[in-house]
């Protein structure tokens, strides 16, 4: 059996989308955010990940207008540039996604062993299997 078999992963896109919008929150607005909090400023957040500025704010207002809370708070620019700090409501949510996204991926790699990778190594889910491949026999 070929070895590649035993090194497949299980991988998920989470995200979060509503009747009217999809893809109102996930993975990359949370990276967006997370930038934001670090770098404090939307326009240093988006080259950081090669954005323009422009679809960065499109980003964070799709966000906004699907979970209906204001996200970043910004001061204009001026002799420093301007500012962008994350609401309260922002900070939570980060956090929040962070130990969601932690849960998801811990439960699929759990689920993966116990029903996908048996039959991957030849045997039913719930059986055990041999590194070979080969079924063990019951007690």
């Amino acid at each position: 059996m070929p070895t590649r078999v035993f090194s497949l992963t299980p991988k998920v896109k989470l995200y979060l989308s509503s009747r009217d919008t999809e893809g109102v929150f996930g993975g990359g607005k949370w990276c967006l955010l997370d930038a934001v909090r670090t770098e404090g400023s939307i326009h240093a957040a988006a080259a950081k990940f090669g954005r323009s500025y422009r679809k960065a704010w499109g980003d964070i207002r799709l966000a906004e207008a699907g979970l209906g809370r204001r996200l970043v708070v910004t001061t204009r620019g001026g002799p420093g540039g301007g500012h962008a700090v994350l609401t309260d409501f922002a900070q939570r949510l980060l956090d929040a996604w962070d130990s969601f996204r932690s849960s998801v991926v811990s439960r699929l790699q759990e689920a993966y062993e116990e029903q996908v990778l048996p039959v991957l190594k030849g045997s039913a889910p719930g059986q055990s299997a041999h590194a070979d491949g080969g079924e063990r026999s019951s007690p």
